[in-house]
């Protein structure tokens, strides 16, 4: 038993310590001027950023994937209580480094049926600041959990975003945000919705 402690022991210590030592980058500040979405959703709808924010204010959500529990819990109370963000004018878009076929599991999951983007390559996710790698060592965890990153995202990096949300005013500039490398914490609903009656 004290030699199987001594051969895991060191593998768990480096497990924790690659997934924790990854930092993440910072958060937008308010009055940031808002990288650009222009796309297709995942329900092939074409998103043009001039015409959203012609329409209404935005926001803009990150989620890590369908196999987040956390995720999951959030993007389906963002679907039942839409219509209290789309009720105000504005518009709520999902990030997320998933492929398409993922994120038909979270539709499935979740009832979303908002705007939800496949980041190809991450893009979106590196203008807005969110992305982070999950290191060699932590991926193999994953995976030990039945979590493929890489296979998720058609991908080569490991790489997820931290779950931030940004409001976007009219004028493209970010009014209000929340950025917790907690995935396990989010920006409540109500608080999304006390921003926007603030625009």
């Amino acid at each position: 038993m004290n030699t199987i402690k001594k051969i895991f022991l060191p593998i768990i210590i480096i497990l924790f310590f690659s997934t924790g030592s990854i930092t993440a980058q910072k958060q937008l500040p308010n009055g940031t001027k808002a990288p650009e979405i222009n796309t297709i959703d995942h329900f092939n709808r074409e998103i043009g950023w001039k015409e959203k924010l012609k329409k209404g204010h935005v926001v803009v959500v990150f989620y890590r994937g369908q196999w987040c529990q956390y995720c999951n819990l959030y993007m389906y109370h963002l679907a039942d209580s839409l219509s209290m963000i789309t009720d105000l004018g504005a518009s709520l878009i999902a990030v997320t480094p998933e492929n398409n076929e993922n994120i038909d599991e979270t539709v499935e999951k979740t009832k979303a049926h908002f705007n939800i983007v496949y980041d190809v390559g991450h893009e979106i996710m590196d203008s807005y600041k969110v992305t982070w790698h999950v290191s060699k060592f932590a991926h193999i965890f994953y995976k030990l959990r039945g979590i493929d990153l890489n296979k998720a995202s058609d991908g080569t990096d490991r790489a997820l975003p931290v779950p931030a949300t940004y409001i976007i005013g009219q004028d493209g500039r970010i009014k209000a945000g929340y950025f917790n490398k907690n995935y396990k914490l989010r920006m409540p609903i109500s608080e999304i919705v006390k921003e926007l009656k603030k625009l």
